[in-house]
């Protein structure tokens, strides 16, 4: 079938791939003058990197089945790393039962509390029983309300700000246990990077879609799919139309009422209403590392963002990498402050964790912002989602918010790629996510 994928993000990327596998003609358009999206690299000062970091967790099954198809199945790579907290102007190392027994931040009752809960998190295979449960409800009635005031209420205010009391435990809880089975021991955390960054994984779904005939056009933004009488005709596009039979869209949802002008109010309505966090991630380039962890959760009030990600200490590169993430509603007043400025605020706040940090020390800063970052899944957003399958004939919709209760990451944007290639001109069943029944 004549097969349009909108958007070459990582899930649009795999889709036209697996779209091709099936035999279907597959035309990919993407409004970004490069493909990967998230995942894709920028030249910084010489050095290919993500313009928004990733790491690799071994429970990624779908990742590593699409890099063995892709033929580079020898190029992920694992790493034994760390976290720490960031409070009382000290870092203190996080992660490992040590760890948790010798930390000052929390009594003794707080540490068997809090240990037990993300225990047998890790542990549970379902969390349909927290659906409709707060994040902030299910640690405090778990772990007590002195372990979330101490480790977690500030790194949700600062990622979501008024909306922070009001975010999933089932969410919460996935992206715990999607780390915390990622170990070499219970005293090791060991995460993954693919061998050259992910623009390695985008390379190799480019090669795969063009060698077969799929077509890229980029810097051809989808302006219009086309419908008659309930079924599709294809999709504008960068001025051009594109026929097809079937059309995958994988933009932001909130971006879809408009792509899709004919489909009736309630699916508008739907789309709609699924809201999204928005984020700034400033990247430096330094002299010297800033700790020895690969994430550092901040707790001091006097640092504006939730996190650091020392990227150098999960990927070997030349020098030290640093992400530093602002996550906000993109209403918040910060959103409008300058690259400039946010890109000198990061990095002083670099030297607050790291007084030895000087100005010298600084090769380099970018920054990337992205609007639709990061869904809002609030108790009971299962339930807001709509069916991959539309109103439309032949056109199948999803984006980020569809791995819930699963984050954002490539191993669910490749699971569900699949899943829709699979879809087209079928009866096939889509799964949107393998926890709640």
């Amino acid at each position: 079938m004549k097969t349009v994928v909108i958007g070459a993000g990582a899930m649009g990327l795999a889709a036209a791939h697996y779209a091709l596998n099936l035999g279907h003609e597959v035309d990919l358009v993407e409004a970004d003058a490069v493909p990967g999206g998230m995942a894709a690299h920028f030249d910084f000062g010489g050095l290919s990197i993500e313009r928004f970091y990733h790491f690799v967790c071994k429970p990624d099954a779908p990742t590593f089945a699409l890099m063995a198809e892709l033929g580079i199945a020898d190029k992920m790579r694992w790493r034994p790393t760390s976290m720490a907290y960031f409070a009382g102007g000290a870092l203190h190392k996080w992660g490992d039962p040590i760890s948790l027994l010798t930390t000052s931040l929390l009594n003794p009752l707080e540490k068997l509390r809090y240990g037990l809960q993300m225990f047998l998190t890790t542990r549970r295979r379902s969390f349909d029983g927290l659906e409709r449960v707060s994040a902030k409800n299910w640690i405090e009635n778990g772990s007590g309300k002195g372990v979330y005031d101490k480790l977690w209420r500030r790194l949700m205010e600062l990622k979501f700000y008024q909306y922070a009391d009001n975010v999933s435990a089932a969410w919460i809880a996935t992206r715990v246990r999607r780390v915390g089975k990622s170990r070499q021991s219970l005293f090791q955390e060991e995460l993954g990077y693919i061998e050259g960054g992910s623009q390695t994984l985008v390379d190799a779904l480019v090669r795969s879609i063009e060698s077969r005939g799929g077509r890229i056009h980029l810097s051809t933004p989808a302006e219009k799919v086309d419908t008659e009488n309930g079924k599709l005709r294809g999709v504008t596009a960068g001025g051009r139309f594109f026929p097809a039979d079937a059309v995958i869209s994988t933009i932001p949802t909130p971006l879809v009422s408009r792509l899709v002008p004919d489909l009736d109010e309630a699916s508008k309505a739907a789309y709609d209403a699924i809201r999204n966090i928005g984020v700034i991630c400033v990247v430096h380039k330094l002299k010297r590392p800033v700790s020895p962890h690969f994430w550092i959760n901040i707790m001091d009030p006097g640092i504006g963002i939730p996190g650091l990600i020392e990227f150098s200490n999960l990927r070997p590169v030349d020098g030290t990498i640093v992400y530093t993430p602002y996550y906000m509603p993109i209403d918040n007043p910060k959103w409008a402050m300058s690259d400039a400025a946010l890109m000198d605020e990061s990095f002083n706040y670099l030297k607050m964790v790291n007084p030895e940090l000087t100005d010298a020390d600084r090769i380099d800063s970018s920054l990337g912002r992205l609007r639709y970052a990061q869904p809002l899944c609030e108790p009971g957003f299962a339930a807001k989602i709509p069916l991959v399958r539309t109103p439309i004939e032949g056109l199948l919709v999803a984006d980020t918010s569809f791995y819930y209760p699963e984050d954002r990451g490539i191993s669910e944007g490749t699971r569900l790629a699949r899943e829709m290639a699979m879809a087209i001109g079928t009866d096939h069943q889509i799964r949107r996510e393998p926890i709640f029944a």
